[in-house]
């Protein structure tokens, strides 16, 4: 895609992090949005906000974990807009700890935002966006954890690995059909955003996350350190727009971590033990930090 001027974009987890510099980005660019996010109070804001600055703006309040609510959020974008452009399926959580350790809950809500909010997301939007016959594009959110796979995040872990073997294996779905609609994956390294406050949308459903077990609590303030000193939301939305017009599948955000998927690839290639990637992790986390 190369003109977004008057074209549609539809955002999960648009009210905040990522997904709301995505949503800035598209709106900059003349795009008419269709913005989605299970918290409420903060998707009005960022509708507002939006529309101040003179963007067309439809706010829906979804939890991506349900597909119903997902399928709602694109009915009622093509009965408003009548056709989607950009799919940005961003919205994601973080929780748990060990692989044995952490709650069923925690698997059950993590990887249904996660994992199942990309597919739902795929499965609602991409029969219309084939059906318009029209240049497309969507845009799966993962992370370099779904390259590499340190401990203490199995879910997480889990949960992106899905997202770039789901975005692979449509990318090549769609160019066997000669489809108009392309597909990126998002991998990016450490972002400044909200992520590490992922239980203030904890839906009641899945039970609170329990106490923290031995050595939880340091792994969780290194992290958000790290999270923390992450780069801006808005640099991520500018390799998002430079991939989709360059029609760039893998979008990564961090080349210091490369070192990191290279090693993995190694160790499977030469069919090694799994390097531990966290004690490389943690001293580019240092640098950037210093």
């Amino acid at each position: 895609m190369q003109d977004f001027n008057g074209k549609v974009a539809v955002i999960t987890g648009a009210a905040s992090g990522i997904g709301r510099a995505i949503a800035g980005r598209c709106a900059a660019q003349g795009m008419k949005l269709a913005l989605a996010d299970v918290e409420e109070h903060a998707l009005m804001e960022a509708a507002q906000e939006l529309e101040a600055e003179g963007a067309t703006v439809l706010s829906i309040p979804t939890d991506v974990s349900s597909f119903a609510e997902v399928e709602a959020l694109a009915e009622q974008t093509y009965a408003q807009y009548g056709a989607v452009h950009l799919l940005c399926n961003n919205a994601g959580v973080a929780a748990g700890s060990t692989v044995w350790e952490s709650a069923i809950a925690d698997w059950e809500w993590v990887l249904g935002v996660n994992l199942w909010g990309v597919i739902y997301g795929v499965k609602a939007f991409v029969p219309r966006m084939l059906a318009q016959d029209a240049e497309g594009h969507v845009v799966n959110t993962a992370s370099i954890a779904g390259l590499i796979a340190g401990p203490g995040m199995g879910i997480y872990n889990v949960s992106k690995h899905g997202v770039v073997a789901l975005s692979e294996t449509l990318f090549h779905e769609l160019a066997m059909r000669q489809a108009k609609v392309k597909v990126s994956v998002l991998c990016p390294g450490y972002v400044n955003t909200r992520i590490m406050d992922s239980e203030r949308n904890r839906p009641d459903r899945h039970a609170p996350m329990g106490d923290l077990r031995p050595g939880d609590a340091e792994l969780r303030d290194v992290r958000r350190q790290a999270v923390e000193s992450g780069i801006p939301a808005e640099i991520v939305a500018e390799a998002v727009f430079d991939a989709v017009q360059k029609d760039q599948f893998y979008i990564f955000t961090h080349p210091d971590y490369m070192p990191l998927v290279r090693m993995r690839t190694n160790d499977i290639l030469h069919a090694r033990n799994p390097t531990d990637p966290m004690a490389a992790a943690t001293a580019i986390v240092a640098k950037n930090i210093n």
